[in-house]
Parts: structure tokens; C-alpha cells; sequence
């Protein structure tokens, strides 16, 4: 492994219930790169993220953070976790915590700040996401999309060395999609190491380096977002795209 690699995984394998969902997955990330993972609805993309960060166990394979094994017997898993920044797509914030608490309790828990610093830390990503105004507020008085910015702001706050995405879009309106991807935006200029599994084709074309094409738990291609979107060489690929974009031309034509 170099020193520019950032996350690694090797040979994935997972099942559920004796179905295969992911069938011999290999895939790594560099420092600074974005790596976007497209496919249809059942491919083994979400499940595919959640193995990288020990949120789900895998069956066989190995996952590197940087020279740290996750999958050793004895790593200290919790501790890899936190250097992996995770948002999903159902925001998963404590209901019963102010956004305040929500985006401090990693950090003192964790990361073991005092409490001045933590807050100071939590305020800057609330601010760097444009939500500094909701400090006190409960997420059940959030719109999706604020919902989901806090999500990426507590992510954030922890320094994460790598950033995972799962369908970080898929629950929200039209209008709160826009407000998330400008904030994503943002993260890949500045350079943050980032794993997006999204259905947002144009999104993922626009901002990832490299794209990963997966079906039936697999991967069947991967390449340049440039050269997967425009000449893919896998059949599968190009079905998948036309299909999305033919599903795309239906809307706007759609009175």
C-alpha cells in the first residue's frame, strides 16, 4: 500500500440469509480522492460502504485504513471508526438531542474534548454547512435537507480521514437535494477523501475521479467518471446509464 492510499479493501465477500451481496469486492481510495459508486437499486452498494467501516462484519476479506487493518482480530475498531466520517441516508440523528449535543457528544466521548472545545469545534462545521442559526434545535424541527447538513457537520467535526456517503439524497425533496450537494461540493474542492454511493448521476460525473459500476453484488467496471459515463466497456454499464438517462429525458418532457 502506498502512503497516498487513504482506504483499502481486498476480496469482500457478504451474505445475508445464504443470498451474496457482495461476491469478491476489491476497490481503494487515495488521499484527496473521490470515488463515486453507481448501480442499480439491490447491487450491494450500501452494503458494500458499511463493510469498509465495520458497521456491517464481513464474511471473508480485509479492509485497510491507512496502514490499520479494521478486519485484524484484535483492532481497536471503534477507534478506526471514528477516523471514517459516515453519513447515511436517513440523516441517523438522536432524536432526543439538541443539534448542539448531537455534533458534541462524538467529540467528548470520543475524542475526549472539554467542553469549550468541543463546542468550538461543533460550531465551525455547523457554520461551514450554513446552519450555524440551529444550534439549539431539535431535528424533528429540521427540513430533510437541514437534517442531512447536520448529519455531514457531525461527520465533519470528528476529522475524518475519509468520507463514506450512502445515498446521501435519497430522502429528500428536490429543493433540499440542491442545498446537500452544494455542501459536498464544497468538501471535494477542499480536497477531503470521499466514497459517494449515489443515485445523482450528474452529481457523481461532475465530482468523482474515479466510478465504480457494481451489480448482482459485484463489480463490473471501474474507471475515470469521464470515460465510464461516455465509452463504458462493460454492456452492463451502458445499459444502466442509457436507462437513466432515457428515465431523466421522461421527466423533462413530462407535462
Amino acid at each position: 500500500m502506498t502512503d497516498a492510499t487513504r482506504l483499502r479493501a481486498e476480496h469482500l465477500t457478504k451474505s445475508f440469509a445464504g443470498r451474496r451481496v457482495l461476491d469478491d469486492v476489491s476497490l481503494s481510495v487515495a488521499k484527496g480522492e473521490v470515488k463515486g459508486i453507481i448501480g442499480p437499486s439491490g447491487a450491494g452498494k450500501s452494503t458494500l460502504i458499511r463493510c469498509l467501516n465495520g458497521l456491517e462484519p464481513l464474511d471473508t476479506g480485509r479492509v485497510w485504513l491507512g496502514a490499520d487493518e479494521l478486519t485484524a482480530r484484535k483492532a481497536d475498531i471503534d477507534a478506526l471508526r471514528a477516523r471514517i466520517g459516515f453519513v447515511f441516508q436517513d440523516f441517523n440523528l438522536f432524536t432526543h438531542l439538541r443539534v448542539a449535543d448531537n455534533l458534541m457528544l462524538g467529540l467528548r466521548r470520543v475524542r475526549k474534548m472539554d467542553a469549550v472545545e468541543a463546542e468550538r469545534c461543533a460550531r465551525a462545521e455547523l457554520d461551514r454547512v450554513g446552519l450555524a442559526d440551529k444550534w439549539q434545535a431539535w431535528p424533528a424541527e429540521l427540513s430533510g435537507g437541514q437534517a442531512q447538513r447536520v448529519s455531514i457537520a457531525r461527520a465533519l467535526a470528528m476529522a475524518p480521514e475519509v468520507m463514506l456517503f450512502d445515498e446521501p439524497t435519497s430522502a429528500l425533496d428536490p429543493q433540499s437535494v440542491g442545498s446537500v450537494l452544494r455542501v459536498m461540493r464544497e468538501l471535494v474542492a477542499g480536497g477531503m477523501t470521499m466514497i459517494i454511493v449515489s443515485h445523482e448521476m450528474a452529481f457523481i460525473e461532475a465530482v468523482a475521479d474515479d466510478v465504480v459500476f457494481m451489480a448482482d453484488g459485484a463489480i463490473v467496471e471501474e474507471g475515470p467518471a469521464g470515460q465510464l459515463f461516455n465509452t463504458p466497456h462493460a454492456a452492463a454499464t451502458r445499459a444502466f446509464i442509457d436507462g437513466i438517462a432515457a428515465a431523466h429525458r421522461g421527466e423533462a418532457t413530462t407535462p
